[in-house]
This record gives structure tokens, sequence and C-alpha cells, in this order.
């Protein structure tokens, strides 16, 4: 794996992932750098909807990955940096096609305005997305499948609860993460959603939102970890700092900050690598 695709690859990671970032610096070097490439593809993958000026354009993008993806598993070897890189690791650890198969089909859903018609298909795509990728981190550090469900509640809470916290940017972009069906039944006005304006229907629905994130941290987390797998499993350790801003009183999501400071993202993740559990 070349010096400069794993340092082009951690400023990426760094940029734009932070606290994937700061778990794989967890990790021993080896394993770090793999951790990095496989954070830069998912990035990749993330970024589309946001690089394209229509959904069309986004789906032939995706379509690429998913074709290069079926290459690597037939032993081509490509003429893609990236593609390479995560074609070794994904020999090295035996990973999943499916994981990846899935990861990129979810991202699909990026593209459509309102992709969500109710709570389920949501989680769906946290899992597919967040949890698959924490599974496949997992893997790269020798988990095997046994660690797949914990990993995978994980990513679901992680991923709503970023969902919770990316809310403004996607209204601005006009595009409703939130389940259609409770947006109707609460009487959340999209317009007002997509203008910046809070309403107590809202309050309702991100406290929803933060439940379902508590039920299935709670599920995937308490467990001892081995320390060399734990770092695929740290973001999950940063959900109860995320809630605990999303949910405080008076909450509002497109005039407070729904971050947490770096500082105390990094005393979590030690904690938990002290502990051997999240």
């Amino acid at each position: 794996m070349p010096d400069s695709l794993i340092a082009a690859s951690e400023e990426i990671v760094r940029k734009a992932d932070y606290d994937r970032y700061l778990a794989a610096l967890f990790a021993t070097q080896a394993l770090r750098r793999q951790l990095i490439t496989l954070y830069a593809f998912n990035y990749e993958l993330a970024k589309t909807a946001e690089s394209v000026s229509q959904p069309i354009a986004g789906q032939i993008r995706l379509q690429w990955w998913r074709d290069r993806i079926a290459e690597l598993y037939g032993g081509a070897d490509l003429d893609h940096r990236l593609a390479n890189a995560l074609g070794e690791i994904i020999a090295e650890h035996d990973l999943p096609r499916e994981l990846f198969d899935e990861l990129i089909d979810a991202r699909e859903n990026d593209l459509e305005e309102a992709p969500f018609d109710d709570m389920a298909s949501l989680e769906t795509y946290a899992d597919a997305t967040s949890g698959n990728l924490m599974r496949l981190a997992a893997r790269i550090l020798d988990a095997g499948a046994g660690l797949d469900q914990d990993a995978g509640r994980l990513g679901i809470a992680y991923g709503l609860t970023g969902l919770c916290r990316a809310l403004p940017y996607q209204a601005a972009r006009r595009h409703l993460i939130l389940p259609r069906d409770r947006v109707a039944e609460l009487r959340i006005s999209i317009e007002d959603l997509f203008s910046g304006k809070a309403d107590p229907g809202l309050s309702i629905l991100i406290a929803e939102l933060a439940q379902n994130a508590r039920t299935h941290f709670h599920a995937g987390a308490g467990k001892r970890v081995s320390r060399k797998i734990l770092p695929a499993l740290l973001p999950g350790a940063l959900v109860p700092l995320y809630l605990r801003g999303l949910t405080r009183p008076g909450f509002d999501p497109f005039r407070d900050p729904a971050d947490v400071p770096v500082h105390r993202r990094q005393l979590a993740m030690l904690r938990a690598m002290i502990r051997s559990r999240i």
C-alpha cells in the first residue's frame, strides 16, 4: 500500500470523518492503515450525493464502485490506487462481499429527496451504511463473524445519532432524512424544516430517534472486547455523548450545536480502551 496513498487517505478521513480517524489511531500501525483505507472508501461513497447535480450521475458513480468491487472479488488488478488497496485488504481478511454491496446499494438513498418511508427503513439504511462499515472494520481487526451482531447494533446507534446531528445540513440541501410517516403524523412542515425552522413535532421526532439509538447502543455495548478489535467499535462510545446534547431541554437543531469537544471524544474512546468495552 503506497505511503502517498496512505497519507492522502489519512488527510481525507481526518477532515471528513474525524471520529473514525480518531478511533483508528488506537489500532496498530499496519491495521490502522487498513482501517483508514476502508474509511476513505466509505467517504468516496458518502460524498456521492453532494458531488453530483443529478441523481443519475450519482447512480453511475455508485455503479462504478459496484463494478470495481465485483472485479476485486474476481481477482482483478485495477488501475485505481484506492480500489487496489481495498482489494488487498479484502483478500487478506476474506471480507464478505455482501457487506460492500449492501453499503453501496444503501447510498442510493442519499440521491433521493425523501428516501425513508418509516423508522424501519431509516434503521435499515443505518445498518447497511454505518453498521456494515463497523462490521468490516471489526473483521479487519480479526474479529471474525462473531462480533457482527454487536458491531451492527453499535453501528446503527452511531448512524442514527449522526443523522440527527446532520439534520440542519441535510435540510439546507432539501434532503429529508426523517421518516415520512412520522413527519406527517407530527404535522412537521417540510418547507419550514428546509428553511431551518424547528417546531415541537421535530423535537418529539428527534427524541424518538435518540431513543432508538440508545436501544441499539445498549444492545451492542457492555461486553468485553479484545483491545486489538475495539478500535473498530470506538465510534460507538461517542453515542451517549452526542445523544446527551441532542436531547437536552429546549434543544433546537438549527440553533444549538450538536457537536462534542474533541477532548471529550478522545477521553470517551480512551476510557473504552482501558475498560476493554464500549
